[in-house]
């Protein structure tokens, strides 16, 4: 089905949940920068809201979110004070001038804190902001869910729940931190379902310590039959230096490159095979989701969360780490819980990095979007020009195609998508390579 590279998938890429990337911020944008965007906002700009909750109850050895154990409850508790000031602060700062459309709770995992304390969030979410029956989605660790929480949901008018499952296959479990038994996820998804609360995401894993085909193959024979709404498929990156949990996993029992080459084939053909419609590089979902619908008409964007139906050109992040994006500006809140809480306690916006978007890089934005989400993207025609000398060498290996200054991505070039769409980064691309990058610029 695809042709392997090796070479190229030896090249590392972002996964481009944002460009600029946040490699590239700097903490020379931040907090002056973020009001200035908020105070700029007009009146009824459509806007979605993401609320970190960066805790868990257990720490799971592959993870690579901003999370930490939730067993003190002070600690825990005085972070969704700061959390529900920080709602206020900027709720006031807009002074009802946007109006929300979606709101995603993530983590770590949410349900690492109480239901009343969903609940309390939520409702002053609700109480400051213009949100008329926004979607509301939330992830969640099923290894804590009960039943309390699926009537929570239900009351609170959530509309999609995301799970972690990552491998149904026990000693791959035990191999990263996180044994989770199937029965797990099926009382979950039975308690969500019997509250009408249909709308259910999977997020698996391949690439996995101790992971064979065979393995990968009867995790996907399981979430075929459970039949979530979604399902993201993604590699696990074994990063030890960067997050020091996962030095815990036995890296000479990872698979290697062309291992994964086939692992991610594997589950393409089978979710395909299984009447899931693929969208971009690694999330699929059923034909009456509306992400579905979305892939279908063009309408895909990519953002933080991955993959998305959502069109709001803003998104205000809220919680330590939380990343606001804006046309012009990306900013990140202060990632420690403790510097965050002081500087909401101070009245402070708590951006403390960030980079500014210029118009170049609002038009590499564009390109590298569309190219991943919906693997193709229109070019005027000095972008064209310059991409067809920087990507002869992909083109050679059909790996792309013009149809004038039209770039298409190939039909069996899935793997290479985000090294496709990374030609067009200004730091780590080839077409105009020695073009000024206008919105990192100090």
């Amino acid at each position: 089905m695809w042709t392997y590279h090796p070479d190229l998938l030896a090249r590392p890429v972002p996964r481009y949940t944002s460009y600029p990337t946040a490699m590239e911020f700097a903490e020379t944008v931040g907090a002056e920068e973020y009001a200035r965007a908020l105070d700029g906002l007009e009146a009824a700009t459509p806007v979605s809201l993401y609320v970190h909750i960066p805790y868990c109850e257990q720490i799971c050895w592959y993870c690579g979110c901003n999370t930490g154990a939730a067993g003190r409850k002070q600690r825990l508790t005085d972070y969704l004070d700061a959390l529900r000031d920080e709602i206020a602060l900027v709720a006031k700062r807009l002074g009802g001038r946007v109006r929300v459309q979606r709101i995603a709770f993530g983590g770590g995992s949410p349900n690492a804190i109480a239901p009343v304390e969903f609940v309390r969030l939520l409702d002053r979410i609700l109480t400051v902001f213009d949100a008329s029956r926004p979607d509301i989605s939330i992830e969640i660790d099923p290894r804590g869910f009960t039943a309390e929480w699926a009537l929570v949901l239900a009351a609170s008018n959530v509309t999609r729940v995301s799970m972690g499952v990552q491998t149904f296959a026990p000693h791959i479990q035990a191999a990263i931190g996180r044994v989770q038994p199937l029965a797990d996820i099926e009382q979950a998804m039975a308690a969500l379902r019997l509250r009408g609360i249909d709308a259910i995401n999977f997020d698996l894993m391949y690439g996995l310590p101790d992971q064979s085909l065979d393995d990968l193959d009867a995790t996907l024979d399981e979430a075929i039959r459970l039949a979530p709404s979604r399902i993201a498929l993604f590699g696990y990156a074994h990063l030890p230096d960067m997050l020091p949990r996962q030095r815990r996993i036995d890296a000479t029992n990872l698979p290697d490159q062309r291992l994964r080459f086939e692992q991610a084939a594997l589950g393409y053909r089978r979710l395909t095979g299984a009447g899931y419609i693929p969208v971009g590089f690694d999330h699929f979902a059923r034909p009456d989701d509306p992400l579905a619908t979305a892939a279908a008409e063009g309408r895909v964007n990519r953002n933080f969360q991955g993959f998305t139906e959502d069109d709001a050109e803003v998104l205000i992040g809220f919680g330590a780490s939380a990343i606001s994006k804006f046309p012009d500006l990306l900013v990140q809140n202060e990632k420690r819980a403790g510097p965050y809480r002081a500087l909401v306690a101070e009245g402070r916006l708590t951006a403390v990095r960030g980079v500014r978007v210029g118009e170049e890089e609002r038009v590499r934005a564009a390109i590298i979007r569309d190219l991943l989400c919906r693997g193709q993207a229109d070019l005027d025609h000095r972008w064209a020009e310059a991409a067809r000398v920087a990507l002869a060498g992909l083109e050679a290996r059909n790996l792309l195609e013009w149809e004038g200054d039209r770039l298409r991505i190939g039909a069996d070039a899935l793997p290479y998508a985000r090294l496709i769409a990374a030609q067009f980064d200004a730091v780590r691309g080839s077409v105009f390579a020695d073009a000024v990058p206008m919105g990192l610029s100090a």
